[in-house]
């Protein structure tokens, strides 16, 4: 079995008014860590997901595992969206009866996505709380103001079995278990910011701070100023295949953020110019997008960062499958707007590779719901059976526990552990003054300033950031993990088999990390201009690209990749990433405001791989960086054999 399929059973229950059936799981759980700001306006517009269940979730299961296997002789099946919708979406008279029981109630059904599991509706608050028997208030949580239902969600006795039977939960009522946030470290502009400043190393290991104090006995290198698209694509080899047209060309990329920055084909066009790459071609990008009147939770969501996800996704893809198209998947809100809007992108098949660069938070069933999660476990199913490549950024707080401080807090991040999408952790990589990959490590900092001449505290200092990883609480381990994850990571938690993340690695530490191009507002006027970033929001769009490029060089979709990843394990098709032996650091530069010189300089050096927390990059698989990188063309063309 792929996972514990998390049901949202109906079923009568004692915190259900009597005579009402409670939606099991839906009572939100975080409210002991919020404020109540007393009840939600009863006018209030309510928009929200009813999830139908699916059909024979072990038959699709089964299916999966048969069509995703490089060894069966069903390896790349893949079935079409009206296959999936026909064997394992919700029955005809099941859809129609939900509908007709939301109208019935009051409720204008808005939307429903192609394979009927979701039924998109709107209302008052005073119909929600009518329909489903539950108070709606206002919460102050986790420094937002977010509406949630105050007791678990119920359906009237007189619902109709037809009805009750096919309702597998609700999202989008409960805001506080939806809310999204981008997974890179640093914050975005447009506001303006500079990171990467002088002086810095257009190479690893360029300038040399012999300026700076020593650390572990030798004068540290200088941090890259921002790695270019030139390096990214000669370090992992694609350099040649781009220049043979081996470049994503035929293949679709899709991209999935919250709201659309207003400026971002433009400063894509002027980055692609200034860089020296492909410009798009007429088509080449587009955006789905509910139009500017469409977005809310503004306040919730702070779209401008956004905008710097948005730019630091578009640019990525293109620098490692320059001929791919991209399609920009922009929500509502990073709420249950960004639901819909990655369900949307799958029910559709808008493309072939789906990257998503935040994150939901930690695994905790009792934070996201019981609903919520089946929600994702049935659309990234019916991706995988469709050939649809999905990665999610492992996220950037390791394994939670603040470098190995607080263990009672380790955990994994979703949706990037669920078992039939990819989850993508970090590395820090050096790129030589050639473009040649030197050496790669798992992506965990440790930073000490430049304080009154020394660095303080002694190096390494405290645990700062890395990529996410670890063992799942809420998946069992999937059958392309057997056999692969040694047991001190899959039975972290126990006997049973669990499912680890990340799957497989790209770079994401901020300090080996992109330089990407936006317009920005700055104290003297608003303009394009450069900056370097991180974080695993980097690891998931440059593997989508890789992807892309991959699919061409197979001439077909490698659909759901997984199983392929694990069967390159330990093959050099793939950089296999261990610790490094002795310490490895460099000295970062910033301005003291990271905006300008007015206020002066930062110095910190940086230590890479502290191997602080729980996660540790070992030979073989390991839950720091998966199966580890890859390796140029032994690896694209690797997986074609693979077909």
């Amino acid at each position: 079995m792929l996972a514990c399929l998390v049901m949202a059973v109906v079923t009568a229950s004692a915190s259900a008014s009597p005579g009402r059936f409670a939606l099991r799981g839906t009572a939100p759980r975080w409210l002991s860590q919020a404020n109540d700001l007393g009840a939600t306006p009863s006018a209030n517009q309510v928009q929200f997901g009813v999830l139908l269940r699916m059909r024979d979730p072990a038959g699709a299961e089964s299916t999966l595992q048969a069509i995703s296997n490089p060894t069966s002789a069903r390896y790349g099946q893949w079935l079409s969206n009206a296959a999936f919708d026909a064997a394992y979406g919700p029955s005809s008279s099941d859809l129609a009866a939900v509908q007709n029981w939301l109208r019935s109630q009051g409720f204008t059904v808005t939307t429903t996505l192609p394979s009927g599991m979701l039924v998109e509706a709107s209302g008052s608050v005073a119909q929600v709380q009518q329909a489903f028997g539950a108070q709606l208030n206002n919460y102050s949580y986790q420094g937002r103001t977010v509406r949630a239902n105050s007791t678990a969600l119920s359906l009237p006795g007189s619902t109709p079995s037809g009805v009750s039977g096919a309702i597998a939960g609700v999202i989008g009522i409960d805001q506080g278990s939806t809310l999204k946030s981008p997974a890179d470290t640093l914050p975005g502009p447009p506001a303006g910011v500079h990171y990467g400043v002088q002086p810095c190393s257009d190479y690893f290991g360029q300038k040399i701070a012999y300026d700076m104090p020593p650390a572990y006995g030798l004068s540290q290198p200088y941090a890259i100023c921002g790695y270019v698209p030139q390096q990214y694509q000669s370090a992992y080899g694609e350099s040649q295949l781009l220049h043979s047209g081996l470049d994503g060309r035929g293949v679709t990329v899709a991209i999935t953020d919250a709201y659309a920055a207003p400026t971002i084909y433009q400063d894509a066009q002027r980055y692609n110019q200034v860089h020296q790459q492909p410009l798009f071609r007429p088509g080449q990008y587009s955006q789905i997008t509910p139009g500017a009147n469409g977005y809310d939770m503004e306040s919730e969501c702070g779209p401008q960062g956004w905008y710097g996800e948005e730019t630091l996704d578009v640019e990525a893809v293109h620098a490692m499958a320059p001929g791919a198209r991209i399609v920009y998947v922009g929500a509502a809100d990073c709420g249950s707007g960004l639901d819909d809007a990655w369900a949307s992108a799958i029910d559709n098949h808008v493309a072939d590779v789906i990257t998503n660069s935040w994150t939901d938070g930690i695994d905790d069933i009792n934070l996201l719901g019981t609903s919520y999660v089946q929600f994702y476990e049935q659309y990234s199913l019916e991706a995988a059976l469709t050939g649809i490549t999905v990665n999610f950024s492992a996220g950037d707080s390791g394994d939670h526990t603040a470098g190995g401080t607080d263990l009672s807090a380790k955990t994994v991040e979703f949706p990037a552990d669920l078992p039939y999408v990819t989850g993508v952790g970090g590395t820090s990589v050096e790129i030589g003054d050639r473009g040649q990959w030197l050496n790669e490590f798992g992506w965990q900092n440790a930073y000490s300033t430049l304080t009154n001449g020394a660095w303080t505290p002694t190096p390494p200092g405290p645990y700062s950031s890395g990529g996410g990883g670890g063992t799942s609480q809420l998946f069992t381990q999937p059958f392309y993990q057997v056999g692969k994850v040694p047991a001190s990571i899959s039975q972290y938690y126990g006997s049973t088999p669990m499912r680890a993340v990340p799957d497989i690695a790209m770079p994401g530490d901020p300090n080996t990390g992109f330089e990407v191009g936006e317009t920005q507002v700055f104290p003297n006027g608003t303009y394009w201009d450069q900056y370097r970033i991180g974080g695993t929001s980097l690891s998931s769009p440059l593997l989508a690209g890789v992807v892309a490029v991959a699919d061409q060089v197979n001439r077909r979709p490698l659909g759901f990749i997984n199983p392929l990843y694990y069967l390159l394990l330990g093959t050099g098709a793939l950089h296999d990433i261990v610790a490094p032996s002795s310490p490895v650091a460099q000295v970062r530069t910033d301005y003291a405001n990271f905006l300008d010189p007015s206020q002066g300089f930062l110095f910190r050096l940086q230590t890479i791989d502290v191997q602080s927390s729980t996660l540790h990059d070992t030979p073989g698989y390991d839950d720091e960086t998966g199966v580890g990188t890859p390796n140029g063309p032994a690896f694209f063309f690797g997986a074609a054999r693979r077909h």
